[in-house]
């Protein structure tokens, strides 16, 4: 993968992630067309940049704590 598509991607899941409509990391990957392994990878890559990512387990979905802007500066 490209780092312009891997960019889109982290884009991509940033905005499934805003409006909670991940679903669970199976269901995420096949949205997304990647591994639940490559989810949780790229779950932890956005933690690395700050995002405080959570998960809900009675609203099966991923969702930021608080306020979090992605940006690749």
């Amino acid at each position: 993968m490209s780092l312009y598509d891997k960019i889109q991607m982290m884009i991509r899941l940033d905005g499934l992630i805003r409006r909670k409509a991940t679903g669970t990391a199976d269901d995420l990957a096949v949205r997304l067309g990647v591994s639940v392994p490559t989810i949780y990878r790229y779950l932890r890559e956005l933690r690395n940049f700050g995002a405080p990512i959570r998960y809900c387990a009675h609203r099966h979905c991923y969702f930021y704590e608080e306020d979090f802007r992605l940006q690749f500066n």
